[in-house]
């Protein structure tokens, strides 16, 4: 493997104007320029040219949340994304000391159903046989780290029964306006597979034929955010090659995070050959968010949803796919919503993958901007809506700390338009 390169040709770009700052959530919390986008872009040209150290690079890089609302907002067309890559790739192989657990959380975890199988499986024994109750009353969780205990007070219920055996293959429908392939993701089908399974439904009572890709493995997105490029380039080429067995006219999931991975093949494997490259092209072309799928179809509404909605885009589905309407124009034309528009809703909620995990003290500066915006809307919301499960989390977790969480739910857009639709688990 050669070694990694800063991307020290795409700084120049960066004329450092400014207009990012604002639309920087950790520079707005942290207030310091190193913490901003022309910051860290100044910090990667000063280390490609040997007049600071990568140790002097780490802490601000790390402390990035790839949001990549930077890119949308400036002017000069900088390629933050490429950048930042290019920095947690060279910061990763100049480590001395490789983290056990991220090489096994990484490599053999996320890429291995069997390994999900069984994380959902010992999640749903913890919940289902009466152990998360008796940890929490006998105070064990005090044992653990803050943000241990935070993220446990907010983990999605396990309600799949431990003896149900696994979902269909293929969702058919009478001459399919679209064959679809779901991409069903490791973690999202792990925490939330009721949302998957909902999606998969939604599509075939919208006339789609919906199959499960089997043979699919992680996206690689959580590798690629760790410096890890050439892991992602390898669940890259496994996706690329699961899809090519089948002839789909999309490929569609209901996860922002992954989405944006997946749009991004192209890029990923740019320096491969020139085969790679064309086969990366077609498949992040076939590549959509099912919010998108969803708008082009003709939905059969067969309830009104009277309820307060607010919404919180994933940044990744905005950002770097590039779709952030319809999502919102979805929401909107469920019959019954009253919608309320939350303040600067396309700052990040500082979730970003396992950002949250990592930085967690970082992170929750940032959620604390959003809960206070949620506070400032003229009505309690009877829920907030996201489109990504990291933002998922992160909200309900925002509402655990506000002590909202009895009055406000968090729900991911697929739940509310199924809903809407009669469709259930």
């Amino acid at each position: 493997m050669t070694r990694p390169k800063l991307a020290y040709e795409e700084t120049f770009d960066c004329v450092q104007c400014g207009y990012c700052l604002p639309a920087c959530p950790t520079y707005l919390t942290m207030k310091k320029e190193t913490h901003s986008p022309r910051g860290r872009i100044n910090l990667v040209k000063m280390a490609a040219e040997g007049k600071i150290t990568y140790s002097d690079l780490a802490g601000p890089i790390e402390l990035c949340l790839g949001c990549r609302a930077c890119e949308v907002v400036c002017p000069t067309n900088v390629q933050y994304g490429r950048i930042l890559e290019s920095a947690k790739e060279v910061l990763q192989h100049s480590k001395e000391k490789k983290s056990l657990f991220a090489t096994f959380l990484f490599g053999k975890v996320l890429s291995n159903e069997k390994w999900l199988r069984s994380t959902r499986m010992g999640l749903a024994i913890y919940q289902q046989f009466g152990l998360q109750t008796v940890a929490r009353k006998s105070k064990l969780l005090n044992l653990f780290p803050d943000k241990i205990k935070a993220f446990e007070s907010v983990l999605p219920e396990m309600n799949r029964p431990l003896n149900k055996g696994r979902r269909e293959n293929v969702f058919p429908a009478k001459g399919p306006m679209y064959k679809i392939g779901f991409f069903s993701g490791c973690m999202m089908d792990s925490l939330f597979s009721t949302i998957n399974t909902k999606s998969m439904k939604l599509l075939q009572a919208a006339g789609c034929e919906v199959t499960v890709i089997k043979e699919q493995t992680c996206c690689g997105a959580l590798q690629l955010h760790s410096g890890k490029k050439e892991m992602a380039k390898q669940l890259a080429k496994e996706n690329i090659i699961a899809c090519e067995a089948y002839d789909f006219d999309f490929i569609v999931n209901s996860i922002g995070g992954c989405g944006a991975m997946l749009v991004e093949y192209e890029h990923l494997l740019s320096d491969d050959d020139g085969d790679w490259r064309k086969r990366a092209k077609a498949f992040s072309e076939k590549n959509v968010d099912i919010s998108v799928i969803l708008s082009k179809l003709n939905l059969s509404y067969t309830k009104d949803v009277h309820k307060i909605v607010t919404y919180q885009p994933s940044c990744h589905l905005d950002n770097v796919q590039k779709r952030s309407e319809e999502a919102l124009q979805l929401l909107k034309s469920i019959p019954g919503i009253h919608y309320m528009e939350l303040r600067n809703k396309e700052m990040c909620c500082g979730s970003a993958g396992i950002y949250n995990l990592i930085n967690y003290e970082a992170s929750m500066d940032i959620l604390d901007d959003k809960m206070g915006n949620v506070q400032r809307l003229a009505r309690n919301p009877d829920v907030i809506v996201t489109t990504n499960p990291g933002c998922y989390l992160q909200m309900k977790l925002g509402l655990h700390r506000e002590g909202l969480s009895e009055k406000i739910n968090v729900i991911h857009l697929v739940e509310i338009v199924a809903e809407a639709c009669g469709i259930t688990d």
